[in-house]
């Protein structure tokens, strides 16, 4: 089995990994200014999705820009949350070349696709294909391929015997509100794993959880408005869960609410789909008309909304209204990647909102809130692999995880981007 790191090796973004010159795993954007692609030319048999985040599905419209038509495999809710991506980056970019798709190539996803459960097994470019729940987002999935059939079918028979690959994806091996962990550990000879946060020790999340409402009412008691810029895929939804969950009344803005009402239709893939109802019930969707946005920042209140990073949509409005009080806090619920404004705002207490430098004088606060594994849980999860070849990716330290593993006996290596790598059976 060749495998080709075409995005994702040593870098956090545009996640891609072609198999055999014939099956995708993932095609993401990394959302930089530009955006960046994978590299190199793909003609995929098929392609299969882990999950609908921007930097694993973002650019999956693109592969039906010419001719060819290859089935995309994905769960339900992979599929809906890629359609929702592609249009939203086509507001955002469609007419400037730093947009690879068109319409007509997203309304071309929905003619090519093709939906699963997971450990419901299929077959994709002649390989049998198996997704596990990878507990990060809802419909987040590990990708189990086997060669078994290519093999027999090969017309090139070879002295090699089967493999089996396992992708993880995105994984996180603690439950949040939304969706459970993941406690898939499927046999594999190679594992692809990523490694976000392979240095990084996660706080408790009732810990986290506790300390960010705490803060939300003591805001609100005092007389502020709390901000919470959330990714619209995930984290709103994991908000708007702890809120109701603690009586705490709030607004929702921004593609959080489109994904909401889209995931409610899943709820096979939610951990609680009766939460997630009471949830919303609990909300008030903000349509953003007349003003209401800004009346809205005058009240003391808590306010959920898109961008995470503070680098567009409806926070572009609410961070400036309350910025200037010291009572008023923003609460920030994920990571922030260096150069984005939601990063330069936690480092300089300033941040560049829709082209003005801004320094806030409200209260900025960070709550971990990850939907990855930490480095614990990157290690639980990898012990089911002792006796398997590792491939560590998705990070920005992935030689350095590399090396740790090697050095606690794993059979592990850091591809490059570019790179390919043959994976055999031990079988064999």
């Amino acid at each position: 089995m060749e495998v080709e790191f075409l995005g994702g090796a040593g870098e956090i973004g545009r996640s891609a990994v072609l198999i055999d010159d014939s099956l995708l795993l993932d095609y993401g954007m990394a959302s930089t200014s530009p955006p960046q692609y994978p590299v190199g030319t793909v003609n995929p048999d098929a392609v299969v999705v882990s999950h609908g985040h921007l930097d694993h599905a973002g650019a999956v419209p693109s592969l039906l820009s010419g001719s060819d038509r290859p089935p995309i495999h994905w769960t339900p809710p992979t599929r809906d949350l890629t359609l929702t991506l592609a249009a939203d980056t086509l507001k955002l970019h469609g007419q400037t070349p730093r947009c690879p798709f068109t319409n007509n190539d997203v309304r071309r996803v929905t003619e090519v696709s093709e939906t699963h459960s997971y450990q419901e097994s299929f077959t994709a470019a002649g390989y049998e294909v198996t997704l596990f729940n990878a507990g990060h987002i809802p419909g987040s999935a590990h990708v189990l391929v086997d060669d078994s059939e290519v093999q027999r079918t090969s017309d090139t028979q070879s002295d090699d015997g089967a493999t089996r690959l396992l992708y993880t994806g995105d994984f996180h091996t603690d439950s949040q509100r939304l969706v459970d962990a993941t406690t898939a550990r499927p046999d594999a000879d190679a594992v692809i794993c990523e490694s976000t946060y392979s240095d990084v020790a996660h706080e408790t999340r009732s810990s986290v959880e506790e300390s960010f409402v705490e803060t939300l009412r003591t805001t609100v008691w005092q007389g502020g408005t709390v901000v919470v810029p959330a990714f619209a895929i995930g984290r709103t939804q994991e908000i708007m869960l702890v809120c109701a969950a603690h009586d705490i009344d709030c607004y929702v803005d921004g593609m959080g609410q489109r994904v909401t009402e889209q995931l409610r239709h899943h709820p096979d893939f939610l951990r609680d789909g009766d939460a997630l109802r009471g949830a919303t019930a609990n909300a008030r969707f903000v349509d953003g008309r007349d003003g209401q946005r800004r009346r809205i920042a005058d009240q003391n209140t808590v306010i959920v909304t898109t961008s995470g990073m503070l680098s567009g949509g409806p926070a572009m409005t609410y961070i400036p209204a309350i910025r200037d009080r010291p009572v008023n806090t923003i609460a920030m619920t994920g990571y922030q990647v260096e150069g984005t404004p939601g990063r330069d705002l936690l480092d300089t207490g300033s941040a560049e909102i829709d082209g003005r430098v801004m320094p806030v004088s409200a209260q900025v606060e960070l709550f971990d809130f990850s939907a990855h594994a930490d480095r614990a849980g990157l290690l639980s999860f990898l012990s089911a692999y002792r006796d398997s070849e590792v491939l560590v990716t998705h990070g920005d330290r992935c030689g350095a995880f590399a090396e740790e593993l090697r050095s606690d006996g794993y059979d592990a290596s850091a591809p490059e981007l570019g790179d390919t790598v043959t994976i055999q059976s031990p079988r064999s």
